[in-house]
């Protein structure tokens, strides 16, 4: 059964890796250089106007926040990256955590890598998807402010910016925070990925709860 992402919760946020939650719930992570709207795509997703703060100052974002989607998966928000403004020991100390986060965390499903639609990929962008994609874990590309670009210079940047990925422009997701648009396509991305999830969960719960038990006379 889908999540229902209007009931999503701001849960906890963490400043290093051993205050990340430890319930095990999966989780999905949303990634992106600073403004590219992070915020407000979770809030658009979400039907909640406050539910992530939307900052007006690029690269304010220091800590990984974890949402709580009905207490069973998490939407995990990951700092932005890419600011130049933000002291180079800030940055070190983001990129260790992310790295700790992206590379490592045992119960991440997958990633939203979102792009500002005007802007081609850049190298931390390319580092991003491709962390992710040595854990085969998937990567949805997802392009946010298409309300910034007229219908054939939003076309055209979606496809070179496929390009750079090497898949379809059908692959990627392209959003308005400001019109409210893409969010039926993101919401049925996350339900396919977290889907997966529950299914294997229910089948190893079936399995287990089925097993015959041992005769401790035998």
């Amino acid at each position: 059964m889908p999540l229902d992402y209007r009931k999503t919760k701001f849960s906890t946020s963490a400043a290093a890796k051993k205050q990340f939650p430890n319930n095990e719930w999966p989780e999905v992570a949303i990634v992106g250089r600073s403004n590219v709207g992070k915020s407000s795509l979770l809030n658009m997703l979400c039907e909640q106007k406050n539910l992530a703060r939307v900052s007006k100052t690029p690269g304010r974002t220091q800590l990984v926040n974890f949402f709580d989607i009905e207490q069973k998966a998490f939407l995990v928000d990951l700092p932005g990256y890419g600011f130049a403004d933000v002291p180079a020991a800030i940055q070190k100390s983001w990129d260790d955590m992310m790295h700790d986060y992206l590379a490592q965390r045992e119960t991440l499903l997958g990633l939203l890598l979102l792009l500002d639609i005007r802007r081609m990929p850049s190298k931390h962008d390319m580092m991003m998807y491709d962390w992710i994609a040595q854990r085969e874990l998937p990567v949805l590309v997802v392009l946010t402010k298409t309300d910034k670009l007229g219908k054939n210079e939003a076309f055209n940047n979606m496809h070179k910016i496929a390009k750079c990925f090497d898949t379809s422009p059908k692959n990627l997701v392209s959003t308005s925070a400001l019109k409210k648009t893409g969010i039926k396509e993101l919401r049925a991305c996350l339900d396919d990925i977290f889907d997966d999830y529950f299914d294997i969960r229910r089948q190893i719960d079936i399995a287990t709860s089925t097993e015959p038990k041992m005769d401790n006379n035998e």
